[in-house]
C-alpha cells in the first residue's frame, strides 16, 4: 500500500514539474518581449515557436528534478533541501533543455525550420525561465507538503511504525517521530530481545515482544516500516530479523550507532577478486574536491577583496587598543591531521595565555579588549581565515578546526574524532549552523561533522553558506 501511494505522489509530482515547467517557459517569454522590461534588439519571435518548445519543457524539466533525486521521497527532508534540489534540478533543466532544442534543430528539423530558426529560445528567456521554474518548482512542493503535513496531523495516511531495540538508540528514534509528528509516523512499539517484565516500553509505546517475534508483530499489526536501532553487540542477529521480516514486504531501515560503529560511508572496493569494505570512504575525491577548491577560491577571493577597506579601519583599531601585531595565529590541525597556522585578528592581549595556558574561549572572555570583544560579537575576527581558505589550507565549509593541545584529549575521548580530518577544515561548517558552535557538545559537533563528511556535495555547500547567513552570522544568530 505504501509504495504504490509513493508511485502515486511520484506520478503527480511528475506531472505537475512538466505542466509547470510550460508554464514557466511561456511566463518567460511573455515577460522577455510582451512587458517592455527588456529591450528587443534583434526582433520578437511568434509566440507560436515557443510553443513548439513546450514538448521539450515537459521532458527535460522531469528529467532535471529527477538527477537531483527529487522524486525520492523522503518525509524528512527539509524546505531548505526542497528548495537547493530544485534549484539544482532547474538548472540541470535548462542546461538539457538549451541542448536538446539545438541539437533537434541541427538534425531533425526541416530546411524550413532550420531558416527561421524555429527551435531557437533566446538566453534571456531561458534565464527567466530558470527563475520561474524555481519559484513555481518550490512552491508546488511547498503547497504539497503543507497539505500532507495537515492529514497526518490529524491521523490520516500514517506509516506504522515497528521500532527493534528499546535500548538507548531505540528510544532517540522514537523521540524523533515524536517530536515530529508532521512526518506521518505512528509508532506501534517495540521489540526487544532484554525486555524484562517491563512490557510499558518508553514513553507509553508497548514492549511487544522479542526480535523472534518480529515477522508475526509485523504481519498481525501491518506494519509499514522497521526500524532495527539495535546496540553495537546486537547487531548479529540483524540479518535473521531481515530476513524473517522481508517476507512480508516490510520497509527495513538499520540505525547505526555512528560513534561506536561506523561513522563515514561505507564503499565496496576490489582487491583482486575479493571483495573488501572501505568503512571510512569519503566521497570528497577527483572533480568532487577540484569543484569545491574552485567554489573556495571565488569566494575566498571576493571575501578579500570586499573586506580590504574595512579591515584597514580594523587594524588601525586593534593597534590603538594595545600594543602589538594585528594578526593572531594559532596553530591548528586539518587535512590529514596536518597542522597549519590559521589567521585571525587579534582580540586579546599578548599575554593573555600567560597565566592560564590554552583555555577554551567565547564571546564574554573577559581576556579580550574592548575592540576584540566588539569583533568576536560580530565575527569579524575570524575574516581572515579567508586567506587560510585562498592559500588550500582550509575550506570555506568544513569542520571547525581544532589546536593541536585539545585535539590530543578530545581523540582518545571521543569516538571517531579523528575522521573530521578526512577533509579540511572550514570557516563554517554543517554544526554550526545547526547550534553546536562555540563551548557546546562535543559529541554532538563530532556526529554533525561526520554527517556533513559523509553527505557532501556542492548543493550541501551552499546550503551551509546559506544557513550561516541567516542562523550564524549576527543579527540572526540563533534564528531557525
Amino acid at each position: 500500500m505504501v509504495r504504490r501511494h509513493n508511485r502515486v505522489l511520484v506520478a503527480f509530482h511528475v506531472f505537475t514539474d512538466a505542466m509547470l515547467g510550460m508554464v514557466a517557459f511561456l511566463l518567460a517569454y511573455v515577460l522577455r518581449f510582451e512587458t517592455g522590461l527588456f529591450a528587443i534588439t534583434r526582433g520578437q519571435p511568434p509566440i507560436e515557436q515557443y510553443f513548439g518548445v513546450l514538448p521539450f519543457i515537459a521532458l527535460v524539466v522531469p528529467i532535471g528534478f529527477h538527477l537531483q533525486g527529487l522524486y525520492r521521497l523522503r518525509r524528512g527532508r527539509s524546505r531548505i533541501d526542497d528548495f537547493f534540489n530544485v534549484l539544482v534540478g532547474s538548472i540541470f533543466a535548462v542546461v538539457l533543455g538549451t541542448v536538446s532544442t539545438l541539437y533537434f534543430q541541427a538534425y531533425y528539423a526541416t530546411e524550413a525550420q532550420r531558416d527561421i530558426g524555429a527551435f531557437e529560445v533566446s538566453r534571456i528567456v531561458w534565464g527567466i525561465f530558470l527563475v520561474c521554474n524555481i519559484i513555481l518548482g518550490y512552491l508546488s512542493r511547498k503547497f504539497i507538503r503543507e497539505a500532507l503535513e495537515r492529514r497526518w496531523m490529524a491521523g490520516v495516511g500514517l506509516r506504522r511504525v515497528l521500532i527493534a531495540g528499546a535500548g538507548d538508540l531505540g528510544r532517540v528514534v522514537a523521540d524523533r517521530m515524536l517530536e515530529h509528528r508532521e512526518l506521518g509516523y505512528y509508532i506501534v512499539g517495540f521489540v526487544d530481545d532484554k525486555a524484562g517484565g517491563d512490557h510499558l516500553g518508553y514513553r507509553g509505546l508497548p514492549l511487544l515482544g522479542s526480535l523472534a517475534d518480529a515477522a508475526d508483530i509485523v504481519a498481525n499489526e501491518k506494519i509499514d516500516h522497521l526500524y532495527v536501532a539495535l546496540p553495537l553487540e546486537e547487531h548479529m542477529k540483524l540479518l535473521d530479523l531481515v530476513e524473517s521480516t522481508s517476507r512480508e514486504g516490510v520497509d527495513v531501515k538499520v540505525v547505526p550507532d555512528l560513534l561506536q560503529f561506523i561513522a563515514l560511508r561505507a564503499r565496496l572496493e576490489d582487491l583482486d577478486g575479493v571483495p573488501v569494505i572501505n568503512l571510512n570512504d569519503v566521497p570528497l575525491q577527483g572533480v568532487s574536491a577540484f569543484a569545491k577548491r574552485a567554489l573556495d577560491i571565488l569566494i575566498s577571493a571576493g571575501a578579500l577583496a570586499a573586506m580590504a577597506l574595512p579591515g584597514l579601519l580594523i587594524s588601525w583599531m586593534i593597534k590603538r587598543s594595545s600594543p602589538g601585531p594585528v594578526f593572531y595565529t594559532q596553530e591548528r590541525m586539518g587535512l590529514d591531521g596536518k597542522q597549519f597556522n590559521v589567521y585571525k585578528f587579534r582580540t586579546m592581549p599578548l599575554d593573555a595565555e600567560n597565566d592560564t595556558g590554552p583555555v577554551w574561549a567565547d564571546e564574554d572572555d573577559p581576556r579580550a579588549t574592548r575592540i576584540g570583544a566588539f569583533l568576536r560579537r560580530h565575527d569579524l575576527d575570524e575574516w581572515p581565515q579567508f586567506w587560510n581558505v585562498f592559500v588550500g589550507e582550509m575550506s570555506i565549509v568544513g569542520p571547525r578546526p581544532e589546536r593541536p593541545f585539545f585535539v590530543e584529549q578530545f581523540k582518545h575521548r571521543i569516538p571517531q574524532y579523528m575522521l573530521r580530518h578526512k577533509v579540511k577544515a572550514g570557516i563554517t561548517g554543517w554544526a554550526q549552523v545547526n547550534g553546536w558552535r562555540g563551548n557546546t557538545s562535543l559529541e554532538k559537533r563530532i556526529e554533525y561533522d561526520l554527517y556533513y563528511i559523509e553527505n557532501w556535495s556542492v548543493t550541501l555547500d551552499i546550503k551551509i553558506m546559506w544557513l550561516t547567513l541567516i542562523r550564524v552570522l549576527p543579527p540572526n544568530r540563533g534564528a531557525v
